[in-house]
């Protein structure tokens, strides 16, 4: 159960409590759709990266969420659910071990992400893409610790994001 008042109504509490700040909620899915929309990272890097910070931060809403791009492009359950092996894990390419990395030292200790670690995202992304990693990682992590301080993460299975709907289902973030 929540611990703000959130509208009652259709759809999920995580969608409804933006009820209460609707300006709040039009940023959240302004940088949301920037990140699921347009972002030029890969789906896949993305996708690890998000899952590990979900995990660290313990939130529900993150960790039971699947972006169908990822789906299809052969991230399975299993390995969004393993994402915390991503060093040695044999399914993850060097760029979403990376991308992995970076979330979970931004997530854990952020002023931990030294020159080494720089000059490895150097060799595998553009830095371009580092900038959209980079903002991925704050949102991820502010967003996933604001669902688990509301406790809005508990009303549902499996949520696909905003992406477009999944064959089997579901809702939008």
């Amino acid at each position: 159960m929540a611990r703000i008042d959130v509208p009652e109504g259709d759809g999920l509490e995580a969608t409804r409590m933006w009820q209460l700040a609707p300006h709040m909620g039009k940023g959240v899915h302004a940088v949301t759709d920037a990140i699921y929309v347009h972002s030029t990272l890969g789906v896949r890097e993305r996708e690890v990266m998000r899952m590990r910070i979900a995990q660290l931060n313990r939130c529900e809403v993150c960790m039971n969420t699947r972006a169908r791009t990822a789906v299809d492009e052969g991230l399975t359950d299993a390995m969004y659910n393993s994402v915390q092996n991503y060093y040695d894990h044999p399914d993850f390419t060097p760029r979403e071990r990376l991308a992995a990395e970076f979330g979970e030292r931004f997530a854990i200790d952020h002023t931990a992400i030294d020159d080494d670690l720089w000059s490895r995202l150097r060799e595998h992304f553009s830095d371009s893409e580092i900038l959209e990693l980079t903002v991925t990682a704050g949102v991820c992590v502010g967003l996933g610790r604001a669902f688990h301080v509301l406790d809005v993460e508990r009303d549902f299975e499996t949520l696909w994001s905003k992406e477009a709907a999944h064959p089997q289902g579901g809702v939008t973030l």
